[in-house]
């Protein structure tokens, strides 16, 4: 890939996993950052990141090829209105946020959309910040594109190739196809994991019973629950619309559903759950997603021949039986780019012992 010059605003979890995967690819990438957090600036900066440090957007971010906005999906707009006087008429503006119609509609209102391309890479995890950032979080990741009117082939093509040297896979798409699709694959799922957890919260008896043995199957569908407030409240208001016609589909169906329930209805029943089970057994990769299992965990490996045998390996070696395996590409929520499911919580235990003892980094579930 030809050299260029990336800058940043905003350079917290993903800002920072993008910086590393582009320093990893090639030293001589040059990166400009901006963030409010002076110190993950200033380690980023330490850790041979960054090589220019900003505290303020100002002319500097006229050398960029490639801008990505970086910042939380409300303060992205306002970072492009800042940096719109310093764009070169070549440079790549980019975002990474999970809602593409906001920012393309804030782009089109500034006049950016020759220079704009949306972006949102379907990697992270519950934690944040640049001191979570990783060069291979984004590795084997889908990463998709958003294209405005104006935007050229030749731009696309170029911003394909920054994707794809960072170890992700572009995928190309309208903002109203990837608002629809994340509404419906992660978005809503969502909302539905909070409110069984607040369900179970509200029936639950003075004793917490219910707390108490909420486990296996619970645990596995409500695990998301456990991601930031803050984000999916602004994710919430800026796809309102379409979050709110899947559940107005998902409550319709289980309205029918209870209408079945209430009468007994064997074959209907049987039909509802074996038609889930087979469209869920034909996902492609049915350990991608943000619902991950109860024994499984997620191990760092290279993009390299070979990686993902040696770790079956090593397991194998102390007889440790692997149930499924396979490369994460959408792991918004999850850490890791490959997943591993075990038998047993004892299983997982044992893996995460050996794999850690022989330098992997290893999440359980």
């Amino acid at each position: 890939m030809t050299q260029y010059t990336f800058g940043f605003l905003g350079l917290g979890l993903i800002g920072g996993s993008i910086a590393r995967a582009l320093k990893a690819h090639d030293e001589s990438n040059r990166i400009i950052a901006f963030d409010t957090d002076r110190k993950s600036l200033t380690k980023a900066y330490e850790d041979g990141v960054v090589d220019v440090l900003v505290s303020e957007v100002d002319s500097r971010f006229a050398e960029c090829d490639f801008i990505f906005l970086c910042a939380p999906v409300k303060h992205n707009a306002t970072n492009a209105e800042k940096v719109r006087p310093f764009l070169k008429d070549s440079a790549i503006l980019t975002d990474v946020g999970s809602v593409k119609n906001g920012i393309h509609t804030a782009i089109h209102d500034l006049g950016l959309d020759a220079n704009f391309i949306g972006g949102h890479p379907m990697a992270g995890s519950e934690r944040v910040g640049y001191a979570n950032s990783k060069a291979k979080l984004l590795e084997n990741a889908y990463y998709i594109l958003t294209r405005t009117e104006k935007s050229t082939d030749a731009q696309l093509e170029s911003l394909c190739a920054v994707v794809k040297s960072m170890g992700a896979i572009p995928l190309v798409m309208t903002p109203d196809q990837h608002d629809y699709i994340t509404a419906a694959v992660s978005h809503v799922p969502h909302v539905i994991s909070a409110s069984l957890v607040n369900l179970v919260h509200d029936s639950d008896s003075p004793d917490e019973r219910m707390k108490m043995i909420a486990a296996g199957g619970f645990k596995d569908i409500t695990r998301i629950s456990s991601s930031s407030p803050v984000m999916w409240q602004q994710i919430c208001l800026t796809n309102r619309d379409n979050i709110s016609k899947l559940l107005k589909d998902y409550i319709d169906s289980l309205e029918k559903m209870k209408g079945v329930i209430d009468r007994g209805d064997s074959e209907a029943l049987m039909e509802f759950f074996g038609s889930a089970r087979s469209y869920r057994d034909s996902f492609i990769d049915a350990s991608s997603g943000p619902i991950k299992s109860a024994n499984s965990l997620h191990v760092e490996i290279p993009d390299e021949p070979g990686a993902l045998a040696i770790v079956v390996t090593i397991l194998a070696s102390r007889g440790i039986n692997v149930k499924n395996v396979g490369i994460v590409h959408n792991r918004e929520f999850e850490t890791g780019s490959l997943r591993i499911d075990l038998h047993s919580e004892r299983d997982v235990q044992a893996a995460k012992d050996t794999l850690g003892a022989h330098g992997y980094e290893v999440t359980i579930g």
